[in-house]
């Protein structure tokens, strides 16, 4: 039976939101025609705050859709999924001869010869060469530098050159990786601005975070190799990119971009007619919004074009396993078969967008949706209903669910602002007290909720939040326990529900040195049935990405994966 009290909230929700965006847009609707763009500027809106501009603590997805127009990798993955190179002149293969698998004290290990651009210079001019690489290493391997993906840099014990060239480099991984050349996410640090910084402060906690030049002085174009540098940026409000005369590629078309930030999703599209704004990124509407701003741009003519990409964007809740409440996982999956998640897609994004089954989303090979391999939760209420029964969770007087004198109740949090997670809030609420439980909604900015509420496990039960991966991305920076975030190891890892499982951490360590493809996605959904099992995290839906475009920008594409379409900027043109 479909939970028409969750869809009727929702419903009026919307109704309500649709009814106020109308009014914000009524006063400039004559302004929004999609008016005659030139590449003097284009004015990007966004609306997750973003933080710091340093690749290598940045965790944000907003930091990355603007760290992408400022600084490039060895590799990444284009519009069409290939793995290219950027930095790097090829991508070493151990076909090729420039990667071989070796063995030091019994151990396998791989070396890769990766080399530089000739032309690859930080935009003050200084060559990008090896010891950038090796820097970036060393400082993220300090304990006392918080790094998201760590092990994407302590993967790579030692940088050599080879034939004292600095522009070539020999790398030697820790172990024999399967996928040592994807380092999409391995990012060069300039050793003339950063070297100096941290071995002042690297020796205390988070000093190098503070201390950095990516800190004290955003602007410093010697911090950038990409497209644009960054000549203004005001936190919480914009930031300004300039062309880098010194880019190796192609110079950009577009002579300023700026990136506002608007924290509301619903005025996006007010601000855009109006022309405070030209296009609305990926980091903009969501779906449910696109959807009906589409219906306006056909019956009113509007010159702009909305873009719709299935991704590997993966919504869902954050369990802290720390809660005592939680540490039940027949609470757990109380709350999971308690979701209807297909009547929640139905409502909000005219089942556009597929409902969740686990981390790993339909665009990846190694999804499966297969009952026999992984545990699938389908919506119902009479088992959640039992299994709180079991786990000595009785409906108190008003309802909710009473154990030892305490109430079933829970927080969930999310970032403030966003329109479509305000809206699954208020769904999901309804849809657990229907079965006794009673969760309560607190919001904060992005740069709050990510800098530092999950970073530091800092919520008390619940975070609503989405992960973005590429195809075939290892999930050992969320999985693994030896990533929980700790004060100790200085906040680094992304396993921000403390899950522990000692076959899981097993099993994603062998992944790492399994070079036979079918057995990779055999261990991969072991780990997924490990992981729908013990429900450390409660999976809503698979998001598409979307975009509002003037219709006259070419070279803008979508890519649906974690590298977003700024990795490509200088190929944009208004003109």
């Amino acid at each position: 039976m479909k939970n028409l009290t969750g869809l009727l909230v929702v419903a009026m929700l919307v109704a309500a939101c649709t009814k106020k965006d109308a009014g914000q847009t009524a006063d400039v609707q004559a302004q929004g025609t999609g008016a005659k763009l030139t590449n003097n500027e284009l004015k990007i809106g966004i609306s997750q705050e973003f933080e710091n501009f340093n690749p290598l603590i940045s965790s944000m997805l907003a930091t990355t859709y603007m760290q992408r127009m400022v600084n490039r990798t060895l590799v990444t993955i284009d519009a069409d999924g290939k793995w290219v190179p950027q930095l790097a002149k090829a991508i070493p293969s151990i076909e090729a001869g420039t990667a071989k698998v070796i063995k030091v004290g019994g151990k396998e290990k791989i070396q890769a010869t990766w080399e530089l651009l000739d032309n690859a210079v930080w935009g003050d001019g200084t060559p990008i060469t090896c010891d950038d690489f090796a820097l970036a290493v060393k400082i993220a391997s300090s304990p006392n530098v918080g790094v998201g993906e760590k092990e994407v840099y302590t993967q790579v014990e030692k940088i050599e050159l080879v034939d004292k060239n600095p522009k070539k480099c020999l790398f030697t991984y820790e172990k024999a990786k399967w996928d040592f050349y994807m380092l999409g996410t391995f990012y060069p640090v300039p050793k003339q601005l950063e070297e100096a910084v941290f071995k002042k402060y690297g020796s205390q906690k988070e000093g190098y975070e503070k201390n950095s030049i990516y800190s004290k002085e955003p602007t410093n174009v010697g911090l950038f190799n990409g497209p644009y540098v960054i000549s203004e940026l005001q936190l919480g409000d914009h930031v300004t990119f300039v062309p880098n005369p010194k880019f190796y590629g192609t110079q950009p078309h577009i002579k300023k971009i700026i990136v506002k930030l608007i924290p509301n999703t619903g005025t996006l599209e007010a601000n855009l007619r109006s022309g405070t704004i030209d296009l609305i990124s990926t980091l903009g509407l969501a779906l449910d919004q696109a959807l009906a701003f589409e219906k306006k741009i056909k019956s009113e003519g509007l010159g702009y074009q909305v873009l719709f990409q299935p991704s590997t964007v993966y919504e869902h809740i954050d369990l802290n396993l720390d809660n005592p409440f939680l540490k039940d996982v027949r609470v757990r999956k109380a709350l999971n078969f308690a979701i209807n998640k297909e009547d929640l897609v139905n409502a909000l994004f005219e089942g556009k967008q597929q409902p969740a089954i686990h981390s790993v989303t339909p665009r990846d090979p190694w999804f499966t949706a297969d009952p026999a391999k992984v545990t699938v939760y389908k919506y119902n209420k009479r088992e959640a209903e039992r299994l709180l029964d079991e786990a000595g969770w009785k409906p108190g007087a008003d309802g909710i669910r009473v154990k030892d004198g305490k109430r079933l109740s829970f927080t969930v949090m999310t970032t403030a602002g966003n329109k479509t997670r305000e809206l699954v809030q208020v769904y999901l609420q309804n849809q657990w007290k229907q079965v006794g439980i009673e969760v309560n909604a607190k919001n904060e900015p992005a740069r709050v909720f990510f800098g530092e509420t999950t970073k530091k496990r800092a919520f008390d039960s619940m975070a609503l939040f989405a992960w973005v991966s590429s195809p075939e991305n290892t999930p050992k920076s969320t999985f693994s326990s030896k990533n929980i975030p700790t004060a100790k190891n200085g906040w680094s890892g992304q396993n921000y529900m403390g899950w522990s499982n000692a076959t899981v951490d097993k099993t994603l360590d062998a992944l790492d040195t399994e070079m036979k493809h079918e057995k990779r996605i055999e261990m991969v959904h072991e780990v997924l049935k490990a992981y729908t099992d013990e429900v450390p995290v409660l999976p809503l839906y698979y998001r598409s990405d979307v975009a509002v475009i003037p219709t006259q920008l070419k070279g803008y594409r979508l890519t649906g994966h974690q590298f977003p379409e700024t990795n490509v900027v200088e190929n944009w043109n208004l003109e």
